[in-house]
């Protein structure tokens, strides 16, 4: 029978993801639901593309980060061959540029991989049905949701340098005149600890003494100065 011709209603959806847990934890989340048939799985980019043109499936699953072929540029390669698969990304983190570019590609939908239990099935019917799934929630006009992706990452943001969550809080506290002894103690660490820190922050800024970081984290908005 052809496939066109099913009466079972089915969804068919490949998935592809690097990670055998993450492909075991989606087929099993999947399962608990009629309605879902995962009828491939692909472990790389390469995969992903071969499994969806030959299987034809309704819905792609897709991993952004993907050994061998990154998600969106497969992506790509799928939309010239398959456009008329629905692909929704999974991913662990997303920028806003890269939200826009895949939409622009041809995605039709976002998913957290950590809101994957109260989103998947969702965010399946809700691509089936014709509309798009970004930010948690169904998108009827990607008109208007690209528009307003756009004023948001027109909105520089923060360079950070490379800089770790506790290397920033020590650059603050530079800029505001502590000692070591005094940075230690905020943060109960060994003085040892906090040369250790600033040697990497002087290396990652390309500073060279206190005063000069100061300086170069106000310039570059490291912090907001009281």
């Amino acid at each position: 029978m052809d496939r066109n011709e099913r009466t079972d209603r089915q969804i068919r959806i490949v998935l592809a993801d690097d990670h055998p847990v993450v492909r075991i934890g989606v087929r099993n989340m999947l399962s608990e639901h009629t309605g879902f048939d995962v009828v491939g799985e692909a472990s790389d980019g390469d995969e992903a593309i071969t499994q969806t043109l030959e299987l034809e499936p309704d819905i792609l699953l897709l991993d952004v980060q993907m050994p061998r072929l990154p998600g969106l540029e497969a992506m790509r390669a799928i939309m010239n061959g398959t456009p008329t698969v629905k692909i929704i990304l999974l991913t662990s983190t997303i920028t806003t540029q890269q939200i826009i570019e895949a939409l622009q590609i041809g995605a039709r939908g976002i998913v957290l991989k950590d809101a994957l239990a109260d989103h998947l099935q969702t965010s399946i019917r809700t691509v089936i049905a014709g509309d798009y799934w970004i930010g948690g929630k169904r998108v009827v006009n990607l008109v208007s949701a690209l528009h307003s992706l756009m004023q948001q990452a027109q909105v520089p943001q923060r360079k950070t340098y490379g800089l770790t969550p506790r290397e920033l809080e020590v650059v603050g506290c530079i800029v505001e005149g502590c000692s070591n002894r005094d940075i230690a103690k905020q943060f109960t660490l060994s003085e040892e600890t906090v040369k250790r820190h600033l040697s990497n922050i002087f290396d990652k800024t390309g500073v060279s003494t206190r005063l000069e970081l100061a300086l170069f984290a106000i310039a570059h908005q490291l912090v907001t100065p009281q």
